[in-house]
């Protein structure tokens, strides 16, 4: 970095009719050369080597203030030179502690923690005095590293140098040797003398339950003499990281006070557990506690609304961020696209879209998700081109979306062009989730033998989740023998998943091949595998009820039971019979459509039926894939009781209304 002081620098406005070529160098002061540089320097590299010329030229630079604070505006990570960080301290004569300490923590800030390292030892050979504001950086850095012996011996000068004592000190030092896997040490620092502050103990907790010792963690909490939200929040925290959700709320109800975090802890823990119902109930409990919810909560809320299709809720998160003013970042903004994509909303999903003033490519990415499930295919893909109109340059994600898009509107040759030109046209290699969407495309579309000959040529073993893909093709068209190898290779892969023994059963019983049914069930039984209920779901007033087939517990039960009967009578008399082939049991015909009518989403339709204004749409979300019975039904059921119907399943949307749906049968 050139120190000459020949050249003018261009112009800076220091005021409004003021630069810094034209302030009296000879009267300027440390002081004014300190405020020129933590206020009019931090934008440009260009200001800030005007100031560095000006610091030279009035005899401040070996200043160790202002070659500290140089150092620091330097290390700026938006201007990528920390290089001339090191310059500055490579030209002070004999830097003190301060400019010491800013390069050190100039190299963390510019994640080069083996830099910062390095400096250290740097100074200690130069001599120089350290100060407790040396270590927490230097612990920082030996954890990004994993550097073990630099780390115990950055820990033996804390100690030799009188700073053990000192709380962000020793919390850095617990979270270094619990990042090495080194508990025993991390809790010797915490029992250590001196005091330990709550943050040390928070820390050590947090440590404990990052490594899975629940045992341990709950030991170091009941053993803290006085405990804060903070604590609290770190055991619940930790408990959801561990997926002990009961835990974390034996915890949350005992907490003698609540925070907003605390709040979102929970929330987050309901919705990583999959429990949205759940989620949201614990929302109405924090409504009811008066608590005002922030961003972050928000986010975790429509998360939950998302998934249990509670657009009721979602609409008044929207409103509730209008009525207080509550700009729409990328977060927020992408979490009111996706409920309201996965809400059945396309629309509204589209509104917001449109109005974002912050788009990331996950903006675009959830647009163009929301439209892939919705079937629109050829939206999905004009969004995808203007996304790149628009320089927004495409990621592995915005690819998923397209192909989804391509296979649920059976645009095979699309779905190919896009997977085969996607490293040489996006400079993206296809990965397993990419080849495992076109397997299902030309699966759909009823190529599958093509299919089959994708899976073979792929350059990484295929996973379940591709052959999945294929089996459930296999069912759809009814190719047993193909199905019948590619269930037998699913369940050695996952012998535990039940899904794939139920694909495996359907395609025997519509083969009418019931003694390998009877073979797959007694399997299961052996292995202990437990089937997943098809459940709906459907949000009225902010509450979620949720139906199983066969469901007895709803209070209304007994109406629903009366209004489906209802319902079946109505569609006989236009000629509707079931369609039995659904049915994994070997019993005769009445039996069979007996028991297809009390399939989950026929319950859920009936109860929607009878508790909302007639004319209105009547929305549901279904776990698992809608049966090809329950389908027909509810085709039926729209135009019978002129109701529009919206079914979300575990693979797309179905806009049920006069009697078609929006997937045009292909799903």
């Amino acid at each position: 970095m050139s120190t000459s002081t020949t050249t003018k620098p261009p112009y800076l406005p220091k005021q409004k009719n003021q630069s810094i070529e034209s302030l009296p160098s000879s009267n300027l002061s440390q002081k004014s050369i300190l405020n020129l540089l933590t206020t009019q320097c931090t934008t440009t590299l260009q200001h800030l080597k005007q100031a560095h010329a000006l610091a030279l030229k009035t005899g401040h630079f070996q200043d160790h203030y202002v070659a500290g604070t140089l150092v620091k505006c330097y290390a700026n990570p938006h201007f990528g030179s920390l290089d001339c960080s090191i310059k500055v301290l490579d030209q002070i004569s004999k830097p003190n502690v301060f400019v010491w300490n800013c390069l050190i923590k100039a190299c963390l800030d510019n994640n080069e923690p083996y830099k910062a390292i390095s400096y250290y030892h740097k100074m200690v050979l130069a001599d120089s005095k350290t100060n407790k504001y040396t270590y927490t950086p230097l612990f920082k850095a030996c954890t990004l590293e994993q550097a073990v012996e630099e780390g115990m011996e950055v820990h033996a000068h804390v100690v030799k140098h009188g700073h053990n004592g000192d709380g962000h000190v020793r919390s850095a030092g617990i979270q270094m040797y619990a990042s090495f896997g080194r508990l025993t040490e991390a809790r010797n620092l915490l029992n250590s003398d001196g005091e330990s502050d709550v943050v040390c103990w928070n820390t050590m907790i947090d440590s404990y339950l990052k490594s899975g010792d629940v045992g341990d963690a709950k030991r170091v909490f009941e053993s803290m003499t006085s405990k804060n939200v903070g604590s609290w929040n770190a055991m619940i925290s930790g408990f959801v990281r561990c997926g002990m959700i009961e835990t974390a709320r034996e915890y949350f109800n005992q907490m003698p006070e609540k925070d907003d975090i605390s709040w979102s802890a929970m929330i987050d823990g309901y919705n990583k557990e999959g429990s949205f119902k759940e989620a949201l109930e614990t929302f109405h409990e924090m409504q009811r506690e008066k608590v005002r919810p922030k961003k972050f909560v928000l986010s975790s809320v429509l998360a939950a609304c998302a998934n249990t299709g509670a657009l009721d809720q979602g609409r008044w998160i929207h409103e509730y961020l209008r009525r207080n003013s509550i700009q729409l970042d990328a977060v927020l903004g992408n979490s009111l696209v996706n409920m309201y994509a996965k809400c059945g909303r396309i629309d509204f999903a589209w509104e917001i879209f449109e109005k974002m003033k912050e788009t990331e490519v996950s903006s675009w990415n959830a647009m163009i998700g929301g439209l892939a499930i919705h079937g629109r295919a050829e939206d999905a893909i004009e969004l995808f081109l203007k996304m790149q109109r628009e320089k927004v340059k495409p990621n592995d994600i915005s690819l998923v979306g397209v192909l989804n898009a391509c296979a649920h509107a059976g645009m095979v040759n699309e779905g190919l062009k896009y997977l085969n030109t996607m490293k040489q046209v996006y400079g993206i290699e296809p990965t397993m989730e990419h080849y495992g969407c076109v397997v299902d495309l030309l699966g759909r579309a009823g190529l599958l033998n093509e299919a089959e000959e994708l899976i073979n040529s792929m350059p990484m073993k295929p996973n379940a989740a591709v052959w999945g893909a294929l089996l459930g093709a296999c069912r759809i068209h009814g190719n047993v023998e193909l199905g019948e190898k590619v269930g037998k290779i699913l369940l050695k892969l996952e012998p535990q998943n039940s899904g794939r023994y139920a694909l495996l059963s359907n395609i025997y019983a519509k083969a009418g091949r019931w003694d390998d049914v009877a073979k797959l069930r007694k399997l299961m039984k052996e292995k202990g595998v437990k089937t997943v209920a098809g459940s709906s779901m459907i949000n009225l007033g902010g509450i979620v009820h949720e139906f199983k087939v066969g469901d007895s517990s709803h209070p209304q039960i007994k109406e629903i039971y009366l209004m489906l009967e209802k319902i079946i009578e109505r569609l006989r008399l236009e000629g509707y019979r079931p369609n039995s082939s659904q049915v994994l049991f070997d019993i005769d015909m009445e039996e069979k459509e007996t028991a297809l009518w009390y399939h989950s989403e026929k319950l859920a339709i009936a109860f929607g039926l009878l508790n909302t204004p007639s004319g209105t749409a009547i929305h549901i979300v279904k776990n698992l894939r809608v049966c090809e019975d329950c389908h027909s039904a509810t085709k039926l059921i729209s135009r019978v009781f002129n109701r529009e119907i919206v079914v979300r399943d575990r693979v797309r949307y179905h806009h049920f209304k006069h009697g078609t749906c929006s997937c045009n049968d292909f799903w």
